[in-house]
């Protein structure tokens, strides 16, 4: 028998059919409905706010707590507190001791702040009813020849929002010693006016002392003279 003859042309690969083309209907439908892994992030993603509601609501629950523990506490240790203070009252300038040598605090003082720490006494911190709402701190002094109050107090307080604000006690202070507030540099004309009238007014004080020195002399001289006449006779 002859060989079968073998075709020069390779043989041809069948090419896949192509899926039926979908109609209006059908697209739309399938393309309104998320894929399987879709769905599930989608349920994981709701589940993790659920379960963060009731961390939160644990967190403000403890946070309610604590606080009644803060209050309970704060009130056992006043009495410690109290003697405490009667103790550090015995040790002289205590106080400005403890002032000067803190590295934040001492930053701020100036001389004459630290002659006026000499007659501190007492340092009392009192946390409000609220005890995120803020706290007070009120300084004893004794008679010093700065200013006549006997405390000063200055308090802080949180709002709900978070921001922060203070108040102070106004401090009387005595003749003479109020403290001297430098004017800040190119603050324009106004400042200059400003010195300008407080040189006149200063002018003003030194030609009324001068003049009550006259009328001293005056007084004395008169003095004198009622006591010549008062030997005469």
């Amino acid at each position: 028998m002859a060989p079968k003859r073998q075709s020069p042309l390779p043989p041809q690969k069948k090419k896949p059919r192509p899926p039926p083309a979908l109609g209006p209907e059908e697209t739309s439908a399938s393309a309104g409905l998320p894929k399987k892994g879709e769905k599930e992030q989608q349920e994981a993603i709701e589940h993790i706010d659920e379960v963060q509601n009731e961390i939160d609501r644990l967190n403000e629950q403890a946070s309610e707590e604590i606080l009644k523990v803060e209050q309970k506490y704060n009130k056992l240790r006043q009495p410690f507190f109290q003697k405490r203070s009667e103790l550090i009252a015995k040790i002289p300038n205590f106080w400005v001791t403890t002032f000067v040598n803190h590295p934040q605090v001492s930053a701020l003082l100036g001389e004459e702040d630290e002659e006026a720490l000499h007659y501190l006494t007492r340092v009392e911190v009192t946390e409000f009813e609220d005890i995120k709402s803020g706290y007070r701190i009120d300084f004893y002094f004794d008679e010093n020849p700065y200013f006549e109050n006997k405390v000063l107090s200055k308090e802080f307080h949180l709002n709900e929002s978070g921001d922060p604000s203070s108040k102070s006690t106004e401090i009387k202070w005595k003749s003479g010693k109020v403290p001297d507030m430098d004017d800040e540099e190119g603050e324009g004309e106004e400042d200059d006016d400003d010195d300008e009238e407080e040189e006149g007014l200063e002018d003003i004080d030194e030609e009324g002392d001068e003049d009550e020195g006259e009328e001293d002399e005056d007084d004395d001289e008169g003095e004198e003279g009622e006591e010549d006449e008062g030997e005469d006779d």
